[in-house]
């Protein structure tokens, strides 16, 4: 009820976007941890409760201009009480758990507009001697919100999209079912962005341990304890990312000819695996089936000491897909700076991050203006060049 009411509701979800610390209890809006200045000059903190009016299953104008409080007085620099907003002091139980001390009033000359206004005024009132006193007091804490809305893919709330009002934009990518082929670096750079998206199924394919060497091209920082375990590489970031993402679904194969299956019914597939023949089979099978997808790749070498080489990053789409022979590689791995395990999380991470960007493209999240399918970046020049426009 409670996340489902403030998210309907355009003051309570500013005010949750602002960072108060909302909660629905019963009929009445919860707003906690609000610090105040006690009689004897120390902070204190306290809850403000008000009557909720909703229409529906959403907020109207609040229908009474009193606040409620479960603290003590709230005083002034000098610990005199704030007498100006003073109502009564009675304790009052307005329902299991949710009891208050004293009430409030402070009414503008045409009412309160919205639950926001009455609020971020109280606070305003309540709180401004407190962060006099003390710089750290805040009765905007930014508590970690927990997402209880039926088929969100997120654990908590995706409170930035919603700061910037970005929902209907970051919309596009919902339902969507994306494929990770690969979780080495470059997956598992891709996996970390991908997982901050709303999409429905992030499906995550490699056979490979997760190994001390392997710690040093993924994001973040895996412990000792991790590493002695020894898990494969789509368990230990499934049970990382599932933190976050509720979608996120380990397959530790090896992607080959005889379990393509896995990839029919995605939206799209990231492939950061090495060239050769396995490649070629996950190609064929994501033409044949119209699925869109991106091949990753790194290629490093060293001259005098130091690397040279080219990140690049090819697209293909059911309408184009001409240009796969020449720009993605089948043959076997060859041996370069790269395939020796040097730690190189920039380029895996730049990899990443261009690939991410190009899909956001494909699903109207970027502009687009040249359709490009072919990015390369070249390490020694700087050069960032694009190419194989859509007809």
């Amino acid at each position: 009820m409670s996340s489902v009411l403030i998210s309907r509701s355009p003051d309570l979800t500013r005010l949750q976007n602002e960072g108060f610390d909302l909660d629905v209890v019963g009929g009445y809006l919860v707003v906690r941890q609000v610090p105040y200045v006690t009689a004897e000059r120390t902070v204190a903190h306290g809850d403000l409760v008000c009557e909720l009016t909703l229409a529906g299953d959403r907020t109207t104008m609040p229908s009474s201009h009193v606040m409620y409080f479960t603290g003590h007085a709230p005083c002034h620099l000098n610990g005199s009480p704030i007498t100006a907003i003073q109502h009564g002091e009675a304790m009052q139980q307005f329902g299991p758990g949710l009891s208050v001390q004293r009430s409030f009033s402070n009414k503008p000359a045409d009412g309160y507009a919205d639950y926001y206004h009455k609020v971020a005024r109280y606070a305003e009132i309540i709180s401004g001697p407190a962060v006099a006193l003390d710089a750290a007091a805040t009765a905007r804490p930014f508590r970690p919100i927990s997402n209880e809305q039926s088929g969100s893919p997120f654990v908590y709330s995706d409170t930035n999209s919603a700061r910037g009002h970005f929902q209907a934009v970051s919309g596009k990518l919902a339902e969507h079912k994306v494929g990770i082929v690969g979780a080495g670096g470059t997956g598992s750079y891709v996996l970390d962005l991908v997982a901050k998206t709303p999409v429905a199924e992030i499906r995550l394919f490699d056979a490979d341990l997760f190994l001390q060497h392997n710690a040093f091209r993924a994001p973040g920082a895996a412990s000792i304890e991790e590493l002695q375990r020894k898990p494969t590489k789509v368990a230990y970031l499934a049970e990382v990312y599932s933190r976050m993402h509720r979608g996120v679904k380990a397959y530790a194969e090896r992607m080959g000819s005889e379990n393509l299956s896995h990839l029919e019914g995605l939206n799209f597939v990231f492939l950061c695996l090495d060239s050769g023949p396995a490649k070629k089979d996950i190609v064929e099978f994501l033409v044949e089936k119209d699925i869109s997808f991106i091949d990753c790749g790194i290629g490093v070498q060293s001259v005098d000491d130091r690397l040279i080489g080219i990140v690049r990053v090819t697209a293909a789409t059911p309408k184009k897909h001409d240009h796969l022979e020449g720009r993605v590689s089948f043959a076997e791995p060859q041996d370069d700076a790269y395939s020796t395990n040097i730690q190189i999380a920039e380029l895996n991470m730049l990899n990443a991050a261009l690939a991410v960007i190009k899909w956001k493209k494909f699903t109207g999240f970027y502009a687009d203006f040249e359709h490009e399918h072919h990015t390369t970046y070249s390490i020694d020049t700087g050069m960032l060049t694009h190419e194989q426009l859509q007809p």
